[in-house]
């Protein structure tokens, strides 16, 4: 994982642990993902929206390795 973003999940943890891990995207963010996804199983995601689920599943990564780091923080 770059370090860019071991900082930045280190930096999200640290702001609120308990809100990190209680964080959930909104119902209309959770609607588009699966709409992409099923776009992209189809084979009908035009490049934009290639580029957008990408985005998204960056974004998932780095809040699941936040939680996690958040999870660690409360810990100790």
């Amino acid at each position: 994982m770059p370090k860019v973003y071991e900082e930045l999940i280190e930096f999200i943890a640290r702001l609120s642990p308990q809100e990190v891990i209680n964080f959930q995207p909104s119902a209309a963010s959770r609607k588009r993902l699966e709409t992409l996804l099923y776009r992209r199983r189809e084979a009908q995601l035009a490049p934009e929206e290639e580029e957008e689920l990408e985005n998204y599943l960056v974004l998932e990564h780095l809040f699941r390795m936040a939680k996690a780091k958040a999870h660690e923080l409360i810990s100790l």
